[in-house]
């Protein structure tokens, strides 16, 4: 039996989210070895790839206000940041998918704003027939976060915790991973906070427990903050039997390829519907 498993690699991990368009190129590369050696070691797995888009989409889309429909200073429709926006967005995934088919991960880019549509901010609709049809060949289909038409702003942001959200209840993946900077969610920004404490595991039943914790991050994100990532990632383990998710540092060698290899390894936290300890 395959076992189906969405990755999403960080743009906080990728690029560095405080300057303009700067690829981490050392930790890309690290992680689609790393991704070739889980892979070599578990033939059966089937992975969907997605990765933010961190310091290249976000400026434009902030500068340009493109998650609201793209206005410029004067509240007039302006569709330079939708260009802009999508255009930064591409130019890092073609640096990760050189970076995986080097590594020997068969990676084919698939872009999203092709593909979807999105009614007042939410995925509405994706065709997901080429996504399909690239896992049964065994290829690693990859998305990214991207610009996308929206039939009420005209155009918004799709970010990739949006299109695993919408993929997953139509491809039904056994595992989520979502790696980032730092190492799990934290009751607070562990960069600025140093007592700021690791939570193991976040349930539906004590959401209410942690929801005060969770913060937006200190740099530009247009996609929304911590809080936002984990509410829809609840909604997707308590909707979807089976599910876990964790997020996890991408930042700590080896710590992806063991934990795609390994569905048990503890790393940073995990999201599931029933607390685990």
């Amino acid at each position: 039996m395959s076992e189906l498993v969405f990755i999403k690699l960080g743009g906080s991990v990728i690029t560095d989210k405080q300057a303009d368009e700067v690829a981490n190129i050392d930790v890309i590369g690290r992680l689609a070895r790393e991704i070739a050696a889980a892979l070599a070691v578990r033939p059966d797995l089937r992975v969907v790839l997605g990765h933010g888009s961190g310091s290249f989409g976000h400026v434009y889309a902030a500068r340009y206000s493109v998650r609201d429909g793209c206005y410029d200073e004067h509240g007039r429709r302006d569709m330079t940041g939708y260009v802009l926006t999508g255009a930064a967005a591409g130019r890092l995934n073609r640096v990760m998918t050189d970076a995986l088919v080097e590594s020997g991960v068969p990676a084919v880019s698939v872009q999203p704003s092709a593909l979807l549509n999105c009614v007042d901010g939410a995925v509405q609709h994706m065709d997901t027939r080429v996504i399909e049809q690239l896992l049964a060949q065994g290829c690693v289909p990859l998305v990214y976060g991207d610009v996308a038409l929206d039939s009420v702003r005209g155009c918004t942001i799709a970010s990739t915790e949006m299109i695993f959200e919408y993929l997953a209840p139509r491809l039904h993946p056994a595992r989520m991973l979502m790696v980032g900077q730092v190492d799990g969610v934290y009751t607070g920004d562990p960069t600025l906070d140093p007592t700021a404490r690791r939570i193991a595991c976040i349930s539906p039943d004590r959401y209410d427990k942690v929801r005060g914790w969770l913060s937006a991050s200190n740099a530009t994100d247009v996609t929304g903050g911590m809080l936002s990532k984990v509410e829809s990632l609840l909604r997707l383990v308590t909707d979807l039997d089976g599910l876990s998710v964790r997020l996890f540092s991408g930042v700590i060698p080896r710590q992806l390829e063991v934990a795609l290899i390994d569905s048990d390894y503890a790393a940073g936290t995990l999201v599931a519907r029933q607390d685990k300890g």
